[in-house]
C-alpha cells in the first residue's frame, strides 16, 4: 500500500479508502475481466489494510496494558509456528502472532524451562506483534 512504518491509523484509513475507489469491484461492471482482477486486487488490499492496523503503533499503544496483563500473569495454552510467525494462544483466552522470529528462537522456546518467561524475556520486546484474538474467557458463577 505504500504505508511507512509511522503512518497514523486516520492516514492508513485515507489510503486504504483511496486505494478501495480506485479498485472497487463495483466500478468495473461492464467488463468481467477487469471485474475479476479489480476484485482480487480489492481482497489483497483490504487484508493488507487490516494486518496494518494490527500492527500500528497507536493500536500497540491501545492494546498494551491488556498484553502486558496477559504475558506476565496468564499462561500459555498453545502455541504453532509456520513460516516465520509464531502464534501463541494464552489461557486468558487471547492470542497473539510474533512475525519474523526465527525458527532457532522457536525451538528455544519450545525447550524452554519456562515458556512464559522466555516469551517474555527474548520475544515479546524482540519481535512485530499483533494481536489475532480477544476473546476473554468468562467464569459463570451459579
Amino acid at each position: 500500500m505504500g504505508a511507512d512504518k509511522d503512518i497514523s491509523l486516520n492516514d492508513l484509513k485515507a489510503l486504504y479508502r483511496n486505494f478501495m475507489k480506485e479498485y472497487h469491484p463495483d466500478k468495473f461492471q461492464d467488463n468481467d475481466a477487469n471485474k475479476e482482477a479489480a476484485e482480487i486486487k480489492s481482497k489483497s488490499i483490504i487484508e493488507a489494510y487490516h494486518f496494518l492496523v494490527s500492527i500500528s503503533a497507536e493500536t500497540h499503544a491501545a492494546i498494551s496494558e491488556e498484553y502486558q496483563e496477559t504475558i506476565s500473569s496468564s499462561g500459555i495454552t498453545d502455541m504453532s509456528y509456520q513460516s516465520k510467525r509464531l502464534r501463541i494462544d494464552f489461557a486468558d483466552g487471547s492470542a497473539y502472532e510474533y512475525i519474523s522470529v526465527p525458527e532457532n528462537t522457536y525451538s528455544k522456546l519450545v525447550n524452554a524451562d519456562s515458556q512464559a518467561r522466555f516469551l517474555r524475556r527474548h520475544i515479546s520486546g524482540s519481535f512485530l506483534f499483533r494481536q489475532i484474538s480477544r476473546t476473554k474467557l468468562v467464569s459463570e458463577t451459579i
